[in-house]
């Protein structure tokens, strides 16, 4: 769906993004993830067409996004990380007003609008004057207002930005609905554990250049080069630790906690497999056997110290 290639955007002598190339398959919700001045926003403007590049290629379903602006626009939805405020307009006649750049009028304008509203959560305040909206109403009409035109790409630039608990979480359903629609989201947080939650894969900026991308287990691989394992026994925990010291390629195996075990190894799923069998099978009462999920807060410090480095 979006493909980047060898992307530069120059200031004077200052490079926003250099060299930046990514690749988002269709149907992804991908986390674009990086420290302020990274050069996220950078770029997700110049997908959009709001930003000309210095150079390099970018191709949204196959349309070159810095020649054929004109088709690109109808295949994207961006929103921003500010709202503007609009005094004078209700819910339904803000959206009304941004289908009619669509060219969608009347009945059918009607409609999506309505559509749109029950998506995001927002008929009953189809009434209310934008600016009495709460923050997270505000970026949820925003979100609607992307969606209008009914584009294949989403460009979310901060999307939770200053919205409380609950609202982040109705934010993160929408999401999840979307996806299943068959939309492809970028979404760029600095709610990292929340990232990691949502999308099926991230990549990680800095200094304008992506320097790691995948979901956040090959991440894991490819920087710490082990996994994690935690063991929850009800009784016997010294006897499983003997045995998982006694197989090969576990290490770092260390008690956690009452009838807790975590193990780090090197292989793959098969190997967990393998590794459950013979605790169940040398009588241990396994309660729980799970891979730890990636900590994308640890991945992030790992990967931006090693580049200033």
């Amino acid at each position: 769906m979006l493909d980047i290639k060898n992307l530069y955007k120059t200031y004077g002598n200052f490079q926003a993004v250099r060299g930046l190339n990514l690749e988002i398959p269709k149907g992804e919700i991908f986390g674009f993830v990086g420290p302020n001045g990274a050069g996220k926003t950078t770029t997700m403007r110049i997908i959009c067409g709001l930003l000309d590049a210095t150079s390099g290629k970018v191709f949204v379903d196959g349309v070159d996004a810095l020649k054929d602006t004109r088709i690109l626009k109808s295949k994207i939805g961006y929103m921003p990380d500010f709202f503007g405020v609009y005094d004078d307009l209700k819910v339904t006649e803000y959206l009304e007003f941004y289908a009619s750049i669509y060219n969608i009028k009347g009945e059918k304008s009607k409609k999506v609008c309505m559509d749109l509203l029950e998506l995001v959560d927002l008929v009953d305040k189809k009434d209310f004057y934008v600016d009495s909206l709460s923050r997270g109403m505000k970026q949820r009409l925003c979100l609607a207002r992307s969606l209008v035109h009914n584009p294949d790409l989403l460009i979310l630039d901060e999307p939770a930005s200053g919205m409380d608990p609950r609202a982040r979480i109705e934010m993160k359903e929408i999401l999840r609905t979307l996806k299943g629609m068959g939309k492809t989201i970028l979404v760029s947080s600095h709610i990292l554990p929340e990232l990691a939650e949502l999308c099926t894969s991230i990549g990680i900026i800095e200094r304008g250049q992506v320097v790691v991308s995948g979901t956040v287990e090959e991440i894991m691989k490819k920087i710490y080069h082990t996994q994690t394992i935690r063991i929850k026994v009800i009784e016997k925990a010294e006897e499983a630790l003997r045995i998982l010291k006694e197989y090969p390629d576990l290490e770092n195996i260390n008690p956690v906690g009452n009838n807790l075990i975590e193990a780090s190894f090197k292989g793959d799923e098969k190997y967990m497999s393998e590794l459950l069998a013979r605790l169940i099978n040398s009588k241990i009462p396994v309660v729980s056997f799970n891979q730890l999920d990636g900590n994308l807060e640890d991945i992030f410090m790992k990967v931006t110290a090693t580049v200033e480095d």
